[in-house]
């Protein structure tokens, strides 16, 4: 039979991730997390000290989604507002403001064009101990903003030694937890001396240079400011010049010293290159390789400029480069939630944006494709396309038939050749290579000619 028409091929509807297909598949075990040190609280019990140093955060954040339009465009609580919250929650004008800041450092209130909204986390802020703890970390994190350093006078600190005495404080923390116990602030006060000496000598810089050496309040100020944030324990009045760590501070350090661990020892050894070169390398790895590629990579820079990095990445030509690049903001996680939030709108990146901004929300990843429409279904399906093509086999290219939203053959070409990617014409002729079935490598070609004629 020479001269037959295409036939309505059912497609099976697998939903899969995309760029399942362009990635070498393995069955990984995966491994036993490290345990934290002996003593460390449970996480249940971790999650409940931090709703408790968090409770007014998350009042706030409750009372925040009943009283629609309450901040200004640059997130500052207005004047008529705090005096609402205060009054419908009972506590100073002073404690609201630090609630408030407390909420949106910690993903507990979002911003939307000049209005606060309960974030996400705050949805699971009664039963998912993981969301509590990231919340408290991301405060933890963020400990220089919550309670920046205001000198009293015109005469205070060169802001460039505070920058580098907030860079100096992780030191500072992972000694107090490596000591395990009370540590004397004279000792802190010559680490952070050192420390300083040293970033300043990287960096080619003289001394620092301050009238009356500014170190020491520069350290009250930090201690004072991890201690507010719940991550050093209260001065013990028998021994005030000692200080400790708090059983949340010392497993959010403990956390972070095994990050520095899993960076030390990616095992690619691309965590000094570039987004694109270390997405390119995990492209040839399986699914748990490549996570632990991403986190020795994500763990060896700071979040903010990582994330920056690789979603200029996934701006680019490379679909399969794209697909990764989100792959590795899932291992970076609520972090980098703002960031994506900022790419909705950038045609290219959408389709991946609102998939992963719904699995950070606690959605299906196998239905998460319901929140796209049918051209963008359609869109990343070409673009997933196009990466199997670059970088699969040609069975890979067949298979990913099963994945379009479309339920026959003749219904994909027909949106396919409407859905305006750049790499349409390459996708179909790929696949009309690829193909066993004769008669629906000819529609595909056929397809692939009008496309690039302009008769689509």
């Amino acid at each position: 039979m020479t001269s037959r028409s295409p036939r309505d091929t059912p497609l099976r509807l697998v939903p899969r991730r995309p760029l399942t297909a362009a990635r070498r598949t393995a069955t990984t075990r995966r491994p036993r997390p490290p345990r934290p040190p002996e003593g460390t609280p449970p996480l249940p019990e971790l999650a409940r000290l931090a709703r408790t140093e968090l409770a007014a955060a998350a009042r706030l954040a409750r009372w925040a989604g009943t009283a629609p339009g309450n901040a200004g465009p640059t997130g500052i609580l207005p004047a008529e507002s705090l005096a609402e919250a205060a009054a419908a929650l009972e506590l100073t004008p002073g404690q609201i403001r630090t609630a408030w800041d407390r909420a949106r450092l910690s993903g507990l209130i979002e911003l939307h064009g000049g209005a606060a909204r309960p974030g996400w986390r705050l949805r699971a802020w009664d039963t998912d101990d993981t969301a509590v703890l990231r919340g408290w970390v991301a405060l933890f994190d963020a400990w220089s903003l919550a309670h920046p350093f205001l000198p009293g006078d015109r005469s205070g600190p060169d802001p460039a030694l505070v920058a580098e005495v907030v860079e100096a404080a992780p030191q500072l923390l992972s000694f107090l937890h490596l000591s395990n116990g009370p540590v004397p602030i004279d000792t802190l006060l010559d680490l952070l001396r050192q420390r300083v000496a040293e970033l300043r000598t990287e960096r080619h810089e003289p001394p620092a240079d301050g009238a009356g050496d500014p170190l020491p309040t520069l350290l009250d100020w930090t201690l004072e400011a991890a201690a507010r944030v719940g991550a050093l324990s209260p001065r013990d009045p028998r021994r005030p010049d000692e200080v400790a760590l708090t059983a949340l501070g010392s497993w959010a350090v403990w956390v972070k010293l095994e990050q520095i661990c899993v960076a030390a020892q990616g095992p690619a050894g691309h965590m000094e290159q570039s987004a694109a070169t270390m997405l390119r390398a995990c492209a040839r790895l399986s699914p748990g390789p490549a996570r632990a590629e991403y986190r020795a990579w994500l763990a060896a820079r700071p979040v903010a400029p990582a994330v920056a990095e690789l979603l200029d990445t996934a701006r680019g030509d490379d679909a399969l480069l794209r697909g990764l690049a989100f792959e590795a903001l899932r291992v970076v996680g609520d972090p980098a939630e703002p960031a994506v939030r900022g790419v909705v709108d950038e045609p290219v990146l959408r389709p991946y944006a609102v998939l992963w901004l719904a699995e950070l929300d606690g959605g299906d990843p196998d239905t998460a494709t319901g929140l796209l429409t049918r051209e963008e279904a359609t869109w990343l399906w070409v673009d997933t396309a196009a990466a199997v093509a670059d970088h699969g086999e040609d069975h890979l290219l067949v298979s990913h038939l099963e994945t379009a939203v479309q339920g026959s053959v003749p219904g994909l070409l027909e949106e396919v050749r409407d859905v305006g990617h750049p790499r349409t014409v390459q996708v179909l002729v790929a696949l009309a290579a690829a193909h066993p079935d004769p008669v629906l490598a000819k529609a595909m070609r056929k397809a692939a000619f009008q496309v690039h004629t302009g008769e689509a």
